[in-house]
């Protein structure tokens, strides 16, 4: 039996929408929140169904339960030979606007993936992860008095085909979980129309970082609904490198040959560790709620198998006050990958199976989760670091001591960026090869 395209959820890394709507069947009456429809999408009607009010312990949960999904994820998708950059908030926020509508044993092996991430008793943890984090926006100042900027944008919106008939409680928890406004669209007539309108919210939002996120044919006249959560990070080191202290050295790839990479050069008081096989370090960016995490291995194949949550946690706790003499390599990283497989053997097959339960989203047909597509990217250099991913979940019908310590980051390595606040690991991926897709001087 053909699978029809349904349901699309995607998130992107940026800027916030508009209000909820109660039913996708009324007609639209103005801009929720006051918005106008700047991007051309029609805006609906909002009711003023509230934002949950966060708490700080319900923020480091929903921190602690992507961080063990974002690992054990991050375990299914790194490639063996290459750089690969993920965002665990990215496809954690995706996952978790499907998990709202969904019953039964769907429900419960989305729990069990997401670490209770958005289940019917945490409601407060995704709502008070997305307040914290929202809070980060700001102008600072460098080490060196400077103005700095940090810019972290997450939204959710949806994207509704006029007339369908949506749950009102599945509406009520987008608002109130989510802060997902509600826009306008025919899927049924234009369906590429709305594909490239949507894309072009997604690329506007991500700053062109991803640009179609959306494939043509991805959706089409049987598309109902796309939800789309934005997220997109732009940060200034609190202690820039130096331009003039970047010089090139040999950085040691997998397999052991050697390619020439411009190395950046710091030194200082930062928080260090260092156990039995790797070392650590931590670079914080203005404001000091923001830092990237930077762990160096002996050997990236030995480390990465044990690399889950625990020890990610072991790793922070360890992080104390060290002189270090850093040597960082500009680096960049983007990954594209499927990521239906890797969910069905995390836990959760049945969502994407004719057994699927999506009935709290519309009672109007049977619905399954179909394709989960992701991309990610980074850049690092001397100024700061420049992110975005999106993810794109489809539903369709189911027929101390004192001393200086040396770090020179010339190996394989792993990278964290972290909000320090609540724990969540908003990007995770590994350097296997500097010398590729580092951002220019």
């Amino acid at each position: 039996m053909r699978r029809l395209p349904v349901l699309l959820l995607t998130t992107a890394l940026v800027a916030a929408c508009g209000g909820p709507l109660p039913s996708a069947s009324q007609a639209p009456t103005s801009a929720p929140s006051g918005s106008p429809a700047a991007d051309g999408i029609e805006l609906a009607a909002a009711h003023g169904v509230p934002h949950l009010a966060g708490t700080p312990a319900d923020a480091s949960s929903a921190g602690a339960a992507l961080n063990a999904f974002g690992l054990d994820l991050y375990a299914h998708v790194r490639d063996g030979s290459s750089n690969t950059v993920v965002s665990p908030a990215s496809v954690a926020l995706a996952l978790a606007m499907a998990r709202a509508g969904a019953r039964g044993t769907t429900a419960s092996e989305m729990d069990t993936v997401l670490r209770s991430l958005a289940s019917d008793g945490h409601a407060g943890w995704v709502a008070s992860l997305d307040g914290a984090l929202n809070a980060r926006t700001g102008s600072f100042t460098d080490q060196g008095g400077n103005p700095q900027a940090v810019t972290l944008r997450i939204a959710n919106a949806s994207f509704a085909q006029r007339g369908l008939t949506i749950a009102p409680a599945y509406l009520d928890a987008l608002a109130e979980e989510f802060g997902a406004g509600v826009r306008l669209v025919d899927f049924k007539r234009a369906a590429e129309a709305a594909r490239a309108a949507i894309n072009g919210w997604v690329a506007g939002q991500t700053e062109q970082r991803v640009k179609e996120l959306l494939a043509r044919g991805t959706v089409d006249d049987m598309t109902r609904l796309v939800l789309a959560n934005a997220i997109y990070l732009r940060a200034a080191w609190l202690t820039p490198f130096e331009a003039s202290a970047t010089e090139p050295g040999a950085f040691h790839r997998l397999g052991g040959n050697a390619v020439d990479v411009p190395f950046m050069h710091a030194g200082g008081s930062l928080l260090y560790a260092a156990g039995t096989g790797w070392q650590a370090v931590q670079l914080p960016y203005v404001g000091g709620q923001l830092a990237m995490l930077v762990i160096v291995p002996d050997e990236l194949p030995a480390f990465e198998p044990q690399f889950d949550a625990a020890r990610l946690d072991a790793i922070t706790a360890a992080l104390a006050p060290r002189e270090v003499d850093l040597a960082l390599p500009r680096f960049g990283a983007q990954t594209s990958v499927s990521l239906g497989d890797a969910l069905a053997a995390m836990g959760m097959p049945t969502a994407f199976s004719a057994r699927a339960d999506f009935s709290g989203i519309t009672t109007d047909e049977a619905l399954a989760i179909s394709a989960v597509v992701h991309q990610a990217n980074i850049d690092v250099d001397e100024a700061g670091t420049e992110a975005a991913a999106a993810t794109a979940v489809v539903i369709a019908g189911a027929a101390a001591p004192s001393e200086t310590v040396t770090l020179k980051v010339d190996r394989p390595f792993v990278f964290a960026v972290r909000d320090l606040e609540t724990g969540a690991v908003l990007f995770l991926g590994r350097i296997a090869d500097a010398s590729v897709g580092a951002p220019a001087s």
